[in-house]
């Protein structure tokens, strides 16, 4: 049975929302039979990457996970979706929008928004789609490490029916070094659906240790 128990946040975790939300959000938890477990850095600015990202249901998993914390996180949508009337509740969830079509540097301009604000969270998942991807893309690495920030790893965890946060990086610069740190983060993770995992997790099961 999932745990009642909120991880508590540091003063300098971004936050949104009330007491009255937080129940909500752990109420919703409840009934869907999850919990949040690990300790999170006490940060005000971060990228957080999430994954496995197999299934529409990971949205409402995070959603609960959010307000029962409390946590004011960002996430990148794509421009054209803020039109009215709904433009205002996604910017209150804490949609950003970005036009993927244009020819500008994604990784400085998402950088840049750090630089803008005092607290921001941003959260990216780098297999970049629900379906099998052959790759983990990397640039939320070159995000946080353009924009002097920590990666947060966050793992959506079906077998333990655990949002898990696995570990924090400051990326040093050296990718080949880092990224199978953080792949290997997600070894044991079960995704809802495991035919759609990334090849990269996929491959963690090869290369178990002994």
């Amino acid at each position: 049975m999932p745990s009642d128990r909120l991880i508590p946040l540091g003063p300098h975790v971004p936050r949104r929302g009330n007491t009255f939300s937080r129940l909500v959000g752990l109420l919703l938890l409840r009934w869907i039979g999850w919990r949040v477990t690990g300790d999170f850095p006490n940060e005000p600015k971060a990228v957080l990457i999430v994954a496995p990202h197999t299934s529409n249901y990971d949205g409402r998993v995070v959603v609960s996970a959010l307000l029962a914390l409390g946590m004011r996180v960002s996430f990148f949508v794509k421009h054209t979706a803020f039109r009215w009337p709904v433009a205002g509740l996604m910017r209150w969830f804490g949609a950003l929008p970005v036009n993927r079509e244009s020819s500008q540097d994604l990784v400085g301009f998402s950088a840049s928004k750090f630089s803008e604000k005092n607290e921001l969270l941003l959260a990216m998942a780098p297999e970049g789609t629900r379906d099998s991807s052959p790759a983990f893309k990397s640039g939320f690495y070159w995000i946080a490490r353009q924009a002097g920030v920590p990666v947060i790893v966050i793992g959506f965890d079906y077998g333990r029916r655990e949002v898990r946060i696995l570990k924090t990086l400051a990326p040093s610069g050296d990718p080949e070094r880092d990224l199978p740190d953080i792949l290997a983060c997600y070894r044991g993770i079960t995704p809802r659906h495991p035919e759609r995992l990334s090849l990269p997790l996929r491959e963690l099961d090869r290369t178990a240790p002994d």
